[in-house]
C-alpha cells in the first residue's frame, strides 16, 4: 500500500486524536434502547446451609458468562483503561477509501451490547450446569449494575445452588455373565458411585470412560462407555437420586465379546514410496519391507508389544506405536485392527503401517544477546542427524556452535569481550543398551547408548585462549514413563590453556586460586542423572532433575595401589579430583484457561579434593543469561558480593563459584493465536566453598546469604508454533550482591544501566 504525505499527515493527526479522544463519548451512537456491556461484575454463588461448592462449578458459571468485553483485558472481568475502538466508532466516520479507510478499520471496533450478550439466555445455561451437578432445586438471575450513563451497564449474576441431591443407592447389573461381573467389579472401586456421592453427570460419565477404559485393556476391544446407561429416578427417596445401571439394549452383540490378538502384520514403507516388498516370518509376525531400504532385522520385531493368541489390549497397541515412535525413523506409523472373520475364535488382526522419515535432518538455531551498556553477542548452533545409520535406528549426530560477542559504542576499542567460542560434538546413538543384564531396565521403554566426541574452543583476545576436548560413554533408560537415568559410565576431559597474555599471567599471579582453575589437565568422571517428569491433568506439572558427577577417584585409587605419591598425573599432565552435584525442581500449575505460574529452584555445590585444590574452571558454576538471571549477562555476578577491581575492566572470568543458588518465578499468559506473554522473578548468585582473599566477599556465609541474592524481574514474549518457541525477554535489575554506591535494597545505579535483552529459543525453564 502505497502512503502519500497527506496520509502521513492524516496519521499524525490520528494518533494526536486519540489522545483527545479519550474525553469523548463511547455510547454516542448507541439506539435509544441499546446499553453497552462493560463486562461482568461479579459471579455470587450461594450454596445451601454452608455446603461445599461442587469442584470446578464456578470455573463452569463462569465460562457460560464469559462473553468479552470492548477493549477486554481480563476477560470477562477487566477491561483497558483506553477503549480506541469505541472512541473511532463514536467520534469518526468512515472516509470510504484510501490509507484513511484502512487506518479506520484497523482501529474501530463494533460496541458489545447487553443484547449481544443475552443475560437471560445466559442464566438458563447456569440453570443447566446446576442440574448436571446434583443441585436440582437452584436457580440461577442476573442484574444489570449501572451507573451515571444509563446506556452502560456490566452484570452481576447470582447464583444461589440449593442443596444438592446426592445418590442414595446405585443397582449395578445382574451377574450373569463375564462382561457384567467385571463390570460390577470396576465400578464397586470408583469414588464416583458410592452411595452418599453428590449426583453429577460429569462424574458418572467420567464413570462411563472409566469402565471402558479397563474393558479395552481385557480384550473388549470395541466396548464404547456410551453403552452403559444410567437410570435415574428422584421420587423414591426425595431429595436424593436412586441410580440404576444398564446396558443399552440397541449394542450389537458381537461388540460386547472380548478378543484375542490373531495375525500381526507390520508393512514398512520407503518415504518416497515404491520398491520390491520382502516378506520376513518374525517371532512378532510377518514383517513386509519394501527393498531398497536398510533395516536390521530384529528392530521393528522388538518395538511390538502384540502376541498372537494373548488377549487384545489397547495398552499393547498405545506401548507399539510409541516404542516405533521413539526409534525416530519413521515419519508416519498406522495401527489398524479388522475382526477375522475365517476364524471360529474371536481374533483381532493387526496391521501396522510405517513409513521411513527421510534420512537426515538438518537444524539451525540463532540467538542474541543485548545489553544497555552496549554489549552484544549473537551465537548460532547447526546441527545434521543420520537417524537410521546401520539400519537399527542409529542415530549419528553432529552439532556445530559458534558464539560471538563485542562492544559497541564509543568504548569498542576497549572491549576485552571481543571474543568467540566454536564447538563441535558428535555422537553416536544405539537404541538399546549395550550393558550387562544386572542394569535395571524397563522392557516397556526404549532404552539408548551413546557414545560422543566434543571439541571446544574459547578465545578471549585479551587474556587467554583455551581448548577443551571430551570423548564420553553414556547409558540413557527408563525405570518408567516418568522417569529417565543417565549413566555416564564414562567422560574424559582435556582442557589446554594454550595461548595467555602478559596483563592475564600478571592477574593469574595475584589470583592463585584462579590461576589452578585454569592450568591444563585431564578430567576423568563417571556421573550419574535422574529425571522424573510428570503432567497431571493438565493442571500441574513437575519436573525434577538430579545430577551427581566424580572425577578422578578411580584414577586416584589405582595410583595409590602402586604406591604413586604426591601429584599424579596422566599422560604427563595433572588430572583433577572433585565431587559436584546439582538438582532442580520446575513446578507448573495452570491458574486459568492457558495462564500458568511456574517456578523453578536449584541448587549445585562442587568440592575439589586429592589431587586438585581447585574444581576446574569450565566445571564451576556460573549464573546470569537468557536461561538464569535475565536482568544480568552471563557470568556477571558473583560469587557472592565480590566486585571485580576497577582496574580489571570487565574480568568476568573469574564470576564463577563452587556454590550455586538460584530461584524463578514466571507468569505465563496467551495474547493472540501463537503469541504469549510473560512477566518473571529472577534471583539468585554462586559462591565459594573455600575462602579465596582475593575475591572478598565471595564465601557462601549463611548471615549474609539473602543480602548476596542477585535479583531481577521483567517481561517478554513468546511466539510459540509448537515445534518451535521463539522468546524475547527484557529483563530489569532491582539488586546487585555488591555495593553500588547507591542505599537501599533497589541499588542500581541507574534504570537504563539495569536493562538486558534477551533473544533466544525455547522456554527458559
Amino acid at each position: 500500500m502505497k502512503i502519500k504525505t497527506n496520509d502521513i499527515k492524516f496519521l499524525s493527526f490520528a494518533i494526536a486524536m486519540i489522545f483527545i479522544l479519550a474525553s469523548c463519548s463511547t455510547t454516542r451512537r448507541l439506539g435509544e434502547d441499546e446499553i453497552l456491556y462493560t463486562g461482568v461484575k461479579k459471579i455470587d454463588i450461594i450454596t445451601y446451609d454452608h455446603q461445599k461448592e461442587a469442584p470446578g462449578l464456578h470455573e463452569e458459571v463462569k465460562n457460560a458468562v464469559n462473553v468479552a468485553p470492548n477493549n477486554s483485558l481480563i476477560s470477562p472481568y477487566l477491561r483497558y483503561p483506553f477503549p480506541i475502538g469505541l472512541w473511532v466508532y463514536n467520534n469518526w466516520n468512515d472516509p470510504g477509501k484510501g490509507f484513511k479507510h484502512w487506518l479506520y478499520e484497523k482501529l474501530v471496533a463494533q460496541p458489545v451490547l447487553i443484547s449481544d450478550v443475552r443475560p437471560e439466555v445466559r442464566t438458563e445455561m447456569i440453570n443447566e450446569i446446576l442440574d448436571n451437578n446434583g443441585y436440582f432445586s437452584g436457580r440461577a438471575t442476573y442484574e444489570l449494575i449501572q451507573g451515571k450513563n444509563k446506556k452502560k451497564a456490566s452484570i452481576l449474576y447470582k447464583v444461589n445452588t440449593g442443596p444438592y441431591y446426592p445418590i442414595d443407592s446405585i443397582q449395578l447389573l445382574p451377574d450373569t455373565c463375564r462382561l457384567n461381573h467385571l463390570i460390577d467389579s470396576i465400578a464397586g472401586k470408583l469414588s464416583y458411585l458410592q452411595p452418599g456421592s453428590r449426583y453429577c453427570t460429569d462424574s458418572l460419565s467420567a464413570a462411563r470412560i472409566d469402565i471402558a477404559n479397563v474393558l479395552r485393556d481385557k480384550g473388549y476391544y470395541f466396548f464404547q462407555p456410551d453403552y452403559i446407561e444410567y437410570l435415574a429416578d428422584s421420587l423414591i427417596n426425595p431429595g436424593s437420586i436412586a441410580l440404576r445401571m444398564v446396558i443399552g439394549s440397541n449394542v450389537p452383540q458381537m461388540l460386547l465379546q472380548p478378543y484375542k490378538t490373531g495375525k500381526i502384520t507390520t508393512i514398512v514403507s520407503r518415504n518416497r514410496g515404491g520398491g520390491t516388498p520382502d516378506t520376513i516370518e518374525t517371532k512378532r509376525g510377518m514383517l513386509i519391507q519394501m527393498k531398497p531400504s536398510k533395516l536390521r532385522e530384529g528392530l521393528v520385531p522388538s518395538c511390538i508389544a502384540f502376541r498372537q493368541g494373548r488377549t487384545f489390549t489397547v495398552r499393547d497397541m498405545n506401548r507399539t506405536q510409541t516404542n516405533l515412535s521413539r526409534l525416530g525413523i519413521f515419519s508416519g506409523i498406522e495401527i489398524n485392527v479388522f475382526p477375522d472373520t475365517t476364524s471360529h475364535e474371536r481374533l483381532l488382526d493387526v496391521q501396522i503401517d510405517c513409513t521411513f522419515d527421510s534420512p537426515l535432518e538438518a537444524s539451525l538455531e540463532v540467538n542474541a544477546t543485548s545489553k544497555s551498556n552496549s554489549y552484544l553477542g549473537p551465537g548460532l548452533s547447526f546441527g545434521v542427524t543420520n537417524r537410521n545409520l546401520f539400519g537399527g535406528g542409529e542415530q549419528l549426530n553432529f552439532n556445530l556452535t559458534a558464539s560471538y560477542e563485542w562492544q559497541t559504542g564509543r568504548d569498542r576499542g576497549k572491549s576485552v569481550f571481543n571474543s568467540y567460542e566454536f564447538g563441535f560434538t558428535t555422537s553416536l546413538s544405539f537404541p538399546r543398551l549395550l550393558a550387562p543384564r544386572f542394569i535395571p531396565r524397563s522392557r516397556r521403554e526404549l532404552n539408548w547408548t551413546r557414545i560422543s566426541f566434543n571439541a571446544d574452543l574459547l578465545n578471549r583476545p585479551h587474556y587467554f585462549k583455551m581448548a577443551q576436548f571430551n570423548a564420553s560413554f553414556n547409558y540413557d533408560w527408563r525405570l518408567n514413563r516418568h522417569a529417565t537415568n543417565t549413566l555416564t559410565l564414562f567422560k574424559l576431559t582435556y582442557t589446554n590453556l594454550m595461548h595467555t597474555t602478559l596483563e592475564f599471567d600478571s592477574i593469574m599471579e595475584k589470583n592463585p586460586a584462579i590461576a589452578e582453575s585454569f592450568k591444563s589437565q585431564f578430567i576423568p568422571q563417571i556421573a550419574y542423572s535422574y529425571t522424573y517428569d510428570r503432567s497431571f491433568d493438565n493442571i500441574q506439572s513437575v519436573n525434577w532433575q538430579f545430577t551427581v558427577q566424580e572425577a578422578g577417584g578411580l584414577f586416584d585409587l589405582v595410583y595409590k595401589a602402586a604406591g604413586a605419591k604426591g601429584e599424579k598425573k596422566l599422560f604427563g599432565t595433572p588430572f583433577s579430583q572433585f565431587i559436584k552435584g546439582w538438582t532442580q525442581l520446575v513446578y507448573g500449575h495452570r491458574v486459568l484457561g492457558n495462564h500458568w505460574l511456574v517456578s523453578r529452584v536449584g541448587v549445585g555445590a562442587a568440592h575439589a579434593y586429592g589431587n586438585s585444590s581447585t574444581v576446574p574452571y569450565s566445571e564451576q558454576f556460573y549464573i546470569g543469561g537468557a536461561n538464569s538471571i535475565r536482568a544480568y549477562t552471563v557470568r556477571s555476578i558473583g560469587p557472592g558480593s565480590y566486585k571485580v577491581p576497577a582496574e580489571t575492566v570487565n574480568g568476568y572470568f573469574d564470576q564463577t563459584g563452587t556454590f550455586k543458588f538460584e530461584f524463578n518465578v514466571e507468569y505465563r499468559f496467551p495474547i493472540y493465536g501463537p503469541l504469549n506473554g510473560a512477566v518473571f522473578f529472577d534471583s539468585g548468585n554462586v559462591w565459594l566453598l573455600k575462602k579465596d582473599p582475593k575475591r572478598p566477599g565471595g564465601l557462601l556465609q549463611g548471615r549474609t546469604f539473602f543480602r548476596d541474592l542477585a535479583t531481577g524481574t521483567g517481561a517478554g514474549l513468546r511466539f510459540d508454533i509448537g515445534m518451535l518457541v521463539v522468546r524475547g525477554d527484557l529483563g530489569i535489575g532491582i539488586h546487585l550482591p555488591y555495593d553500588t554506591g547507591k542505599r537501599g535494597y533497589y541499588n542500581m545505579t541507574s534504570f537504563g544501566k539495569s536493562l538486558a535483552f534477551h533473544l533466544a529459543i525455547g522456554y527458559p525453564f
